[in-house]
């Protein structure tokens, strides 16, 4: 199962943009209202949304150019990676791709909460000063 996220513009270098996403506890600030719990770990966090079970994400690799998270969960085996492409140096083009491997049942259930999630993600990340 593929989702993406519309492209955006944020008014930061792709150097500042990956910056701030190497470090756990700057991704509370992307979380979509409803957050119920939220835990930093040394290489991740954690997180709970209203109606919607808890989910731990490792960072995986923050280069200039992409950042991506990874399920930190073995029964659930996705990615989230947010897309850099620096147009100047201060304007990044952002996008979300999330790929994530689910029987057909399990993605039934989650295509579209995960889709509102990354278009809150989105939403957040081009709002972020």
């Amino acid at each position: 199962m593929n989702l993406e996220g519309r492209k955006i513009i944020v008014n930061k270098s792709s150097k500042d943009l990956s910056e701030l996403l190497k470090s756990p506890e700057n991704y509370k600030g992307f979380m979509p209202d409803g957050l119920q719990k939220f835990e930093t770990r040394e290489d991740g966090f954690k997180f709970g949304l209203q109606g919607m079970p808890e989910i731990a994400l490792k960072i995986d690799e923050v280069t200039d150019e992409k950042a991506v998270l990874k399920s930190a969960s073995s029964s659930l085996d996705f990615t989230l990676t947010a897309t850099l492409k620096s147009l100047n140096e201060n304007q990044t083009e952002v996008q979300m791709l999330f790929e994530g491997k689910f029987n057909p049942f399990i993605k039934m259930m989650v295509e579209k909460p995960l889709q509102n999630f990354i278009n809150t993600l989105t939403d957040k990340i081009e709002a972020y000063k």
